[in-house]
């Protein structure tokens, strides 16, 4: 099968088997400007908007804009490709679904064109700007949840052109008060607890970091006027690779210089707030809710808190990839009893979902080999992955007298995989922001050393019985590796 260049002129060139856009896209406008494009979204917020598109919504178009210089070459990608794209939704069966995603209308690089930028998000077309710039964008005290300005924010603070997502925000947001535009609705598709919270918390208190010098009371305006609806997102989205190019093009017919491939489950829970108009999403499958929070976290805590249970441990086993994991009986029995035993009594009531449900969902997904993630990526940056999804778990089961012990178990393989050495002598490669700090913690002759790095852990280092569930853990992992482990928390 010879492949067909993926772009707009080529699109009735396709085989019959791909779908593709259906609406007219010369004639649909841009009222959604996304900051940080990369796969998750094109995974996932992109094609919700492509659902609007073709349900004659055409109002609802993207504006891809990449804030990062590694954003470059995606961009240089699509643009090639008329922002066209293929999503290839992969079945546990092996079986590829491509459709070919056209919601993407405009897409441009903060590097090359700040102006047009800026000038996207202060057109009055644009109603919605949402954001995946991960958790590290929102300038956030990890240990009390305030703003804490960084470097590359407080650069912007005298910058005429901003570098940065809420450098951009507040600029096109003062560029529309000052023209009588009314503001848009900015919407973080992060996955971070509360994270419309923590957008506004940080677009507001770098607006009044700005008035020193403006005086412009632009601060007071944004937050008496922008709405920040909490979202909860999820598709699992693995990294795209030559083979899934190379499989889509012998498979399905289609060059495509950058695919993005996933799996079928998809869901957008998003709080129904918004500054200037809403869009239809409940059409197309959005559930628009009065408190994300619920769902947020039976998310964070059964989904992310698990993939972390089962990465540090399956990796010190041996296992490199999340199916390897879920094959093993031991490991599966390990997550499922973490979601069912720990997790799910520290969540409340959840509108509409059926939890015993949503875990067998979630086991199945886990297990699918054909979306299946690296555990490396799972254990990267893990000191604050630990600290977001797993220990808030612990806290709250310590504070109900609850069961810890698996989740502790995962916390001390955590501190073992920053190691650098798996059980075999094997180097590990190690992604860690805190690395500088955490390394000389872990190798410490005292294993509760890393319990003061107070910025994961606050003070769950002074609580006796994590403190004895912590010491166990590493003596169960010194004596029996972690495999052994897990054997024998799950016996007790």
């Amino acid at each position: 099968m010879t492949a067909v260049p993926l772009r707009q002129s080529t699109l009735a060139a396709l085989p019959e088997a791909v779908r593709r856009p259906t609406y007219d896209r010369a004639a649909a406008r841009s009222g959604v400007v996304h900051l940080g494009v990369g796969s998750f979204h094109r995974s996932h917020q992109a094609v919700y908007f492509d659902r609007l598109l073709a349900a004659g919504h055409t109002d609802w178009g993207i504006t891809g804009v990449g804030v990062l210089a590694a954003d470059r070459p995606l961009h240089a990608a699509l643009r090639a490709q008329d922002g066209l794209y293929t999503l290839v939704l992969e079945q546990p069966d092996g079986s590829l679904e491509p459709a070919v995603v056209g919601s993407l209308l405009d897409l441009l690089l903060l590097d090359d064109d700040p102006d047009a930028v800026l000038g996207a998000l202060a057109a009055p077309a644009t109603r919605l700007v949402t954001l995946t710039i991960t958790e590290g964008g929102y300038s956030t005290d990890k240990a009390t949840g305030r703003f804490r300005l960084d470097a590359a924010l407080a650069a912007d603070l005298t910058r005429s052109q901003p570098r940065t997502a809420f450098g951009l925000l507040t600029a096109a947001l003062r560029r529309r008060r000052d023209a009588g535009t009314p503001p848009f609705t900015v919407v973080s598709c992060d996955n971070v607890e509360g994270n419309g919270d923590l957008a506004r918390q940080t677009l507001v208190e770098f607006a009044r970091l700005q008035e020193a010098a403006t005086g412009d009371g632009l601060a007071d305006w944004i937050a008496a006027s922008v709405a920040f609806p909490n979202s909860m997102v999820d598709r699992i989205t693995p990294a795209t690779t030559d083979d899934d190019r190379d499989r889509l093009a012998a498979t399905a017919g289609v060059a495509d210089q950058w695919p993005v491939v996933a799996e079928p489950y998809l869901q957008w829970v998003l709080e129904d707030r918004f500054s200037d108009g809403r869009p239809p999403l409940d059409e197309v499958g959005v559930q628009l809710v009065a408190d994300v929070r619920p769902y947020e976290l039976m998310k964070l805590r059964l989904l992310n808190a698990s993939h972390q249970v089962m990465s540090y441990l399956g990796y010190l086993a041996g296992y490199r990839r999340v199916d390897e994991v879920m094959a093993d009986p031991l490991f599966a029995d390990l997550v499922e009893r973490y979601m069912r035993q720990e997790a799910t009594p520290t969540l409340p009531p959840v509108p509409d979902t059926d939890l015993d449900a949503y875990r067998r969902t979630l086991l199945n997904r886990f297990a699918n080999p054909a979306v299946s993630d690296t555990l490396a990526r799972n254990c990267a940056e893990g000191s604050e992955r630990i600290a977001t999804f797993v220990l808030p778990v612990v806290r709250e089961q310590l504070a109900a007298g609850g069961p810890v012990e698996l989740a502790v178990l995962a916390v001390a393989a955590w501190a073992r995989y920053a190691t650098g050495t798996d059980e075999d002598g094997e180097p590990i490669a190690v992604l860690d922001a805190r690395l500088d700090r955490l390394t000389p913690l872990v190798h410490d002759e005292d294993p509760l050393a890393v319990l003061t790095l107070g910025e994961v852990f606050g003070d769950l280092a002074d609580d006796e019985r994590f403190r004895a569930a912590y010491l166990h853990s590493v003596q169960l992992l010194d004596e029996h590796g972690a495999r052994g482990a897990v054997a024998r928390v799950l016996a007790r």
